[in-house]
């Protein structure tokens, strides 16, 4: 067995590597234009070999920094009778060019799986292995969310007759971001909190935001009858699709219901301007934005596992 970091003639086995049928995995045509985007490489990629073959591997992925800021791919052949140990070979692997590079945090790991993964055997046997070796390499915190998709064959909500919406200047959205946090339902907010100060983490979710590709021009504050402002929306994109991205209710403003108005703005923008999907995520434990998205037409594609190392 060996274990080795990939090369670029790796490329074509990494992209065509069999389908786990316990997991929802990433696209082969996807994978492909990663690595020919830079979002994936073959210097970020480890892959596990016998006598030869192909028989695991484990691809990061970045948006084109020096080092990966996710691990997208980590997947063992199914013969192999100890996938979480061929895992492990790899992680370590990858993980060592981390610490060379002098990344402080591992990057995380999101497993994507079927809705109802609980009873579904396959399923939980990839989770388990999956979780098993990414705490064996100190990803040990977990959280567990909901990925949604909406589609023109959905509902388009009314336009919202208590909201007005205009453009903000950077400073005000780092304000609201700040003020959006205070009793967040979201555990990556409340998590961050616990070691950063609101306005350090407003910050850090304004320029995680402002980095993704969808255009900071799209951005909203929401305003009520009085034209204060009671919430926002920021839509967003990744790489592949258009996203809802962030919209928040503030504190004063909660409990009336204006998630709905939010969430129904940023599903009008984003399929007036012809998008034939919106993906969006929340926590499973955020049961109030789950009803939102319920309500506003959005389907249930997949559970997400997200791993990665105590903060």
């Amino acid at each position: 067995m060996r274990c080795r970091r990939a090369t670029p003639d790796d490329v074509d086995a990494l992209v065509n590597f069999p389908d786990d049928a316990g997991v929802v995995g990433p696209p082969r045509d996807q994978v492909r234009q990663d690595f020919e985007a830079g979002r994936m490489r073959p210097e970020w990629s480890w892959l596990l070999e016998d006598d030869g073959r192909l028989v695991g591997r484990a691809l990061w992925w970045g948006r084109g920094d020096s080092v990966p800021s996710a691990l997208d791919a980590l997947d063992v052949v199914p013969e192999r009778a100890d996938p979480r140990s061929a895992a492990v070979d790899m992680l370590r692997g990858g993980h060592a060019d981390f610490a060379a590079s002098g990344k402080p945090v591992l990057p995380p790991y999101t497993v994507r799986l079927p809705g109802g993964w609980r009873q579904n055997e396959r399923a939980t046997h990839a989770a388990t292995w999956r979780c098993e070796a990414m705490a064996d390499v100190g990803a040990t915190s977990s959280l567990e969310r909901l990925q949604y998709l909406w589609t023109p064959e959905s509902w388009v909500q009314a336009t919202s007759t208590r909201l007005e919406f205009r453009s903000g200047s950077d400073e005000e959205f780092v304000e609201l971001f700040r003020e959006a946090a205070r009793g967040s339902l979201d555990v990556e907010t409340r998590r961050a909190l616990e070691t950063m100060d609101e306005l350090a983490q407003a910050r850090d979710d304004f320029e995680f935001y402002a980095g993704c590709p969808g255009d900071r021009d799209w951005w909203r504050v929401a305003l009520g009858g009085d034209g204060v402002p009671v919430g926002f929306i920021v839509p967003s994109a990744t790489p592949y699709h258009r996203n809802v991205g962030y919209l928040g209710v503030l504190p004063s403003h909660r409990g009336r219901g204006l998630v709905d108005d939010l969430l129904g703005e940023v599903t009008r923008f984003h399929a007036d301007a012809g998008a034939d999907l919106i993906t969006a995520t929340t926590d499973i434990t955020n049961l109030p934005m789950a009803a939102a998205f319920d309500r506003a037409g959005y389907l249930v594609t997949e559970t997400r596992l997200v791993l990665e190392a105590p903060r």
